[in-house]
């Protein structure tokens, strides 16, 4: 199986909070909530038979690019993904407070 990205354009009604999402081929995660759906093996690919809720449970500074880290729900796998600029920066402050508080 191949790692390579594979660029899927679809649009999704977040099941986290309801919002409709135009997917432009790299959207991973809802940009309201940023919440995401275990769907991939590898980036793009829809190859996953998962399907679980990913809590964005933590939020990463790498060099100037800010991450959100993933985990799913229901098979507690982890994935990282540069945050947007259509995301709710709000969020992933929140996202960023919570995961300091619980240390």
């Amino acid at each position: 199986m191949s790692k390579r990205f594979i660029r899927t354009i679809e649009d999704f009604v977040c099941e986290r909070c309801g919002k409709k999402v135009e997917g432009t081929g790299y959207t991973n995660h809802c940009p309201a909530c940023l919440w995401s759906k275990h769907v991939d093996k590898n980036p793009g690919d829809r190859l996953e038979a998962c399907g679980g809720m990913m809590e964005p449970f933590r939020a990463e500074r790498e060099g100037k690019r800010d991450l959100i880290v993933f985990k799913c729900l229901k098979c507690g796998f982890q994935r990282r993904n540069e945050l947007s600029a259509k995301d709710d920066f709000e969020a992933f402050i929140a996202i960023m407070k919570k995961a300091s508080a619980e240390r």
